[in-house]
């Protein structure tokens, strides 16, 4: 009986000291290799930050929020106003807001454009930590502003007359066209994406980046329809990390 007592304590015994040698083991290996906020679910969002495994998520979650998507944009430096758009029936846009005048570091042209607030915060981030930085390293000046054609358009995809609302019906997307350098160059989707060069490069890579923090980047790899644009949204399917990247 004394000696069965005894062995069943030793096994459980070495059992809990090897549990405690893997616990601390891990806890040394978290502490060493710490992942950055933007890695984890469950931090804050930070515009200024590098992109993380969860910063798309994160992004595509602020339309839960409209007014802490703000704060965000405040906190990053871009002054943002309330625009929302009273569509009928599937076309409305309650966080729609319209970025202040003078936004340098967000400027956009036209620059009276009204989109959802999670795509003008995702176009920060995208801006900051994809399109400079690749327009400096590949091209040698950096991005004065960022064209496109639009975004709010009450319509189904591909405007047939049913099935599936587009994004665009809910200012939800933005197609961006081109980008206007420091030097004036002007870099257009429709006109350098088909052309060898560091100017199709640059577009592929700033499309690649794109794919991290939207639910949804179309570019002419994908169809026609697209030929001169860069199609931009963030789905809802964003938020469960279900991405289309073409």
């Amino acid at each position: 009986m004394g000696r069965t007592f005894f062995s069943r304590f030793s096994r459980w015994l070495r059992r809990l000291v090897w549990l405690v040698i893997v616990i601390l083991a891990a806890l040394l290996a978290f502490a060493l290799l710490r992942p950055a906020p933007q890695d984890l679910p469950w931090t804050e969002l930070d515009l200024g930050q590098p992109i993380g495994l969860f910063t798309g998520r994160k992004l595509t979650g602020l339309a839960e929020d409209g007014e802490r998507c703000r704060a965000l944009l405040r906190q990053a430096g871009v002054v943002t106003e309330a625009a929302p758009i009273a569509g009928q029936g599937q076309c409305g846009a309650a966080d729609a807001v319209r970025i202040g005048s003078g936004q340098e570091m967000l400027a956009l042209a036209p620059a009276n454009v009204t989109p959802a607030c999670p795509i003008v915060a995702s176009m920060a981030v995208w801006k900051w930590q994809v399109v400079q930085p690749a327009a400096q390293r590949l091209l040698g000046a950096s991005v004065e502003r960022i064209e496109h054609l639009g975004s709010y358009s009450c319509r189904r995809l591909y405007g047939r007359s049913e099935g599936n609302w587009s994004e665009h019906a809910t200012a939800n997307a933005i197609d961006i066209s081109a980008f206007v350098l420091t030097d004036g160059r002007r870099i257009s989707v429709q006109r350098d994406w088909p052309v060898p060069g560091q100017e199709a490069i640059f577009l592929r890579e700033v499309r690649d980046g794109a794919c991290r923090l939207f639910a949804t980047v179309l570019s002419p790899d994908y169809n026609q329809q697209h030929h001169d644009h860069l199609h931009l949204d963030q789905a809802q399917r964003g938020q469960m990390g279900w991405r289309a990247c073409r």
